[in-house]
């Protein structure tokens, strides 16, 4: 099993045979769009320290702070994700902890037999 810490009470990730459970991705940025695309990096960024891929996502919750930003949210999945490989994915409101947050992300991502 591998973990990747964060200086928090969780893990980015904890890797577990060919499954990888992400924790919250938080992306830094002054707007939305900015946020959204800083967390799908580190999520990708996150699951190559784990031997894995974006691409590899099965399971993707994001968490908005304001549903009106769910068009911009599946623009940019859409920049994200090839047509047939979008991840299965579900969308909730709620309110953060900190005031900038816009959104968060977790998920499950499969690395496969082989992968390490």
């Amino acid at each position: 099993m591998t973990r990747i810490p964060t200086p928090h009470s969780y893990s980015a990730a904890v890797a577990a045979g060919d499954l990888v459970f992400l924790g919250l991705h938080r992306g830094s940025g002054a707007t939305f769009d900015e946020q959204l695309h800083d967390a799908v990096r580190q999520v990708a960024a996150t699951l190559e320290q784990c031997g894995a891929h974006l691409h590899d996502l099965v399971k993707v919750q994001v968490w908005l702070a304001d549903i009106a930003d769910l068009p911009a949210m599946e623009h940019a999945f859409v920049e994200h994700f090839p047509a047939d490989g979008f991840p299965a994915r579900m969308t909730a409101t709620t309110q953060f902890w900190d005031e900038d947050c816009r959104v968060m992300l977790e998920g499950v991502a499969h690395r496969g037999a082989g992968r390490p």
